[in-house]
């Protein structure tokens, strides 16, 4: 499956990444890599809504599209980047991983990703 070749090499590139998640627009995992914990699923599932909300915002203000939201906390960095047809991407970084590499390898995980859907 080239959706979880792509995961697992951007888990690859990326220092400290914890797990990669290919959600639908429902809010349901497809493939996901890394550490299995539900953790990442529900927080993935979460952040699914934020994303839509944020999209349906800014199309309401024709303010263009998102290219990625990033969350940070305590535990980690979450990175969210929509896909098409309303999929979208999350990435769990630990505490100790490297942002720009994980903004970087996941927006190049974002463009296969869209030419794989």
């Amino acid at each position: 499956m080239p959706y979880l070749a792509a995961l697992e090499r951007l888990l690859r590139a990326v220092a400290g990444a914890q797990a990669a998640l290919l959600f639908d627009g429902v809010g349901e995992v497809v493939v996901e890599a890394g550490a299995k914990d539900y953790r990442h699923r529900l927080i993935g599932a979460y952040q699914g809504i934020g994303l839509a909300a944020a999209e349906r915002t800014m199309k309401r203000y024709a303010a263009g599209g998102i290219r990625h939201i990033l969350c940070r906390y305590a535990r980690g960095t979450v990175i969210l980047r929509p896909l098409k047809d309303g999929y979208y991407l999350v990435v769990s970084l630990g505490p100790e991983a490297v942002l720009a590499q994980g903004i970087r390898h996941s927006a190049q995980t974002q463009e296969e990703l869209d030419a794989a859907l």
